[in-house]
Formats: C-alpha cells, sequence, structure tokens
C-alpha cells in the first residue's frame, strides 16, 4: 500500500498533511467540493481563429503538438492574472475570474488577462489569430457532471461564448457588465 499525497480538489496541487487550504489556489480543502454556491464571476473564452482549417492539412499529432505549445503560452497569462482554467475544449479556452477564489477586481483581471492573451500567442505562433469574448454575472459554482469538476453554470457562461464567437480575430469583446464594472481602469471602443 502506497501514501499517495492528498491532491487539492480545485488545482490538483499536492497538498501538505492536514492541510486546510490549498498553498497554490487558496482553495479551502476541508470542506466538500460538492456544495454548490452562487457567486459572482468573470468567465473568460478564448478561441484560436483558424486552427480548424490548419487542422485540417496537418498530422493529427503536429496539431497536438501545436496546441500544447499554444496553451503552454496561454495557460500562464489566465493564471498569472488570478484567473482559474475551467476546461480546453479543441483550440479554445474557458477560464473563470471569482471562482473558486474571488479577488474584488475579478472583471478587470480578465480584461488584463484578455488583452495579454495575444501577445503571448504571437510569441510561439505568430500567424495565428485569437477571439476573446468576456462576460460577467451571478453563476451556480460547483461541481457539475459524473466525474464531479468544478464549473461554473448559467447564461453568464452562454454570454461569454457568444462574445468570443461574434469578436473579431484580435479582438477582445467584453459585456455589458464586465465593461461598467472595469471603465474607469480600461478604455473602449463601442462595437
Amino acid at each position: 500500500m502506497t501514501n499517495e499525497p492528498e491532491l487539492c480538489p480545485i488545482c490538483d496541487a499536492e497538498l501538505p498533511p492536514r492541510a486546510r487550504f490549498c498553498p497554490s489556489c487558496g482553495a479551502a480543502v476541508a470542506a466538500s467540493i460538492a456544495v454548490e454556491e452562487r457567486r459572482i464571476v468573470t468567465v473568460l473564452f478564448a478561441d484560436i481563429e483558424g486552427f480548424t482549417s490548419l487542422a485540417e492539412h496537418r498530422d493529427p499529432e503536429s496539431v497536438k503538438d501545436l496546441l500544447d505549445t499554444c496553451f503552454e503560452q496561454l495557460i500562464p497569462v489566465i493564471t498569472d492574472h488570478g484567473g482559474h482554467v475551467d476546461k480546453i475544449i479543441g483550440d479554445e479556452i474557458m477560464a473563470i475570474f471569482g471562482a473558486p477564489v474571488a479577488h474584488e477586481d475579478d472583471p478587470d483581471r480578465a480584461v488584463r488577462a484578455g488583452l495579454a492573451l495575444e501577445p503571448a500567442l504571437h510569441r510561439v505562433a505568430p500567424s495565428l489569430r485569437l477571439r476573446v469574448g468576456i462576460n460577467t454575472g451571478e453563476v451556480l459554482a460547483g461541481s457539475v457532471g459524473p466525474a464531479a469538476g468544478y464549473t461554473v453554470t448559467g447564461d453568464v457562461v452562454n454570454t461569454a461564448h457568444r462574445l468570443v464567437t461574434t469578436a473579431a480575430p484580435g479582438e477582445v469583446l467584453v459585456g455589458e457588465r464586465t465593461q461598467l464594472a472595469t471603465t474607469e481602469a480600461i478604455a473602449y471602443d463601442a462595437r
């Protein structure tokens, strides 16, 4: 029988013995992750523009290698701004600012991360463009599905996804509530 280290249910970081909080993400580990709660969060979607057509003409292994390289640049931008990568689906990433760990300036952090994503992508894939959609509002946060993974649900997520599909390549498109929360720190153009 092996003594495997206990892992944080949020970020999978190794926990010290008898830890009450994760030293990596700050999540309470004594409480069950199955608890659902309403939270105000900012959801960010980023989609690599044109990746599908690029992948049609490449070997699957080189497609995976390119995606890995891209996400190795994008994920740290999100986490450095205090976001939580919720999921990666194909060439798209979903991140949450405000869950599981909240900051008073989560909308600002999300927009700043969104603005920093394309320059990070250009360092490894200068020919690729990124579309970003960001939206703020109330969600239900907790475990969802048979794997009981932590995520957020609600119309805020759907609207953020609609924003990313509407954004032009190279554009960061934000919802009204995100804009109102960040308008003193970030200059916006009307679309």
